[in-house]
């Protein structure tokens, strides 16, 4: 037969309402008591029903983790599924279940959004920086909705974020390679229209700067972030009257386009040109030689989103807009 919360309270030496409250977290019950039920509970071996005690919360103990999911997402953005394992860690840690949502199939900007603030079918929604549009802005401020934003949105708000800082991640770059000697170091980004490469570019550029050591425009390479343009580009600086003696990748992809040039060009790494490039994951381990990495531990930036989010049910108040998640400088033989 199965164990009731009946059966719970009489084992504690307390109401069925005192074990209903200790189960649903109530802080008006004393330590002592909450202690004792949960001891019942225990050797009881007592399993509440997830639907009543969401009834009882008025809450459904699910997260929306929304974003935008394509074909072939994990190779243009595999960041992402890094970030959503770290919330669903810490979102599972308290409890709480969490469903994906993808907003490529909406009819209009925001219906996701605004279906699950009508249905309450979620207590509150992660928002990966992909998903991101000033209609679900406007649509959670006016509603109030629970939520944490995985980016900075970029423009004036008063939306709940968090974000690595990507000029710092520049900086601790730019400090490297300084250290190391490398005067002459030339930057590969992206599009001039992404803003991570640009924030990246700026903590390079102002760093040198301020050292005394002014990186050349034609230093500045911008790309599509593909391997064949960083290859092409690479090429271009190294047979230049100017050439670098070094180079700092702004993603993976360009660091194993400039890998590729610098083998097939026969020059010695580092001996003759070194490189750089920010991010771990997902292609620096196939990378040779082993890169010098200015890494994010985007995981962790998960686990800080999961716990804002908690935060914030906790504290509908909170407001949190913040750069969390330190880069990480991992020495490889690259430079």
């Amino acid at each position: 037969m199965a164990v009731t919360i009946r059966d719970v309270a009489k084992a504690a030496g307390v109401s069925v309402s005192t074990v209903s409250k200790v189960i649903n977290g109530w802080s008006t019950i004393s330590p002592a008591t909450a202690a004792r039920v949960q001891d019942a509970i225990r050797a009881l071996d007592y399993t509440p029903n997830a639907r009543a005690v969401s009834f009882a919360r008025k809450a459904t103990m699910n997260i929306v983790f929304l974003t935008s999911l394509g074909k072939e997402e994990a190779y243009k953005n595999p960041h992402m599924f890094e970030i959503m394992c770290g919330v669903y860690g810490e979102l599972a840690k308290h409890g709480y279940s969490m469903t994906l949502i993808d907003t490529r199939k909406e009819a209009v900007p925001g219906e996701m959004v605004s279906r699950i603030i009508a249905t309450r079918s979620a207590d509150g929604i992660v928002i990966h920086g992909s998903a991101l549009s000033r209609e679900n802005a406007s649509l959670i401020l006016a509603h109030q909705f629970p939520h944490i934003i995985i980016g900075n949105p970029g423009f004036s708000n008063q939306l709940c974020w968090i974000d690595t800082n990507h000029l710092l991640g520049g900086q601790f770059a730019a400090e490297h390679m300084l250290s190391c000697g490398y005067e002459r170091t030339a930057f590969i980004g992206g599009r001039k229209t992404d803003v991570i490469s640009q924030q990246r570019q700026k903590g390079v550029t102002g760093t040198f700067l301020k050292s005394g050591h002014r990186i050349p425009r034609e230093h500045i390479v911008y790309t599509d972030s593909s391997r064949e343009a960083a290859y092409s580009a690479t090429k271009e600086l190294l047979t230049s009257e100017n050439p670098p003696r070094a180079i700092i990748c702004e993603n993976n992809t360009i660091a194993l386009g400039v890998a590729r040039a610098l083998e097939h060009m026969g020059k010695k790494v580092p001996e003759e040109v070194a490189f750089l490039t920010f991010d771990s994951y997902p292609y620096s381990a196939v990378i040779d030689p082993h890169p010098t990495v200015i890494d994010i531990d985007v995981y962790d930036m998960g686990v800080q989103a999961g716990n804002t989010i908690v935060r914030k049910l906790e504290n509908p108040s909170l407001l949190v807009q913040q750069f969390t998640t330190l880069p990480i400088l991992c020495k490889g033989k690259s430079t």
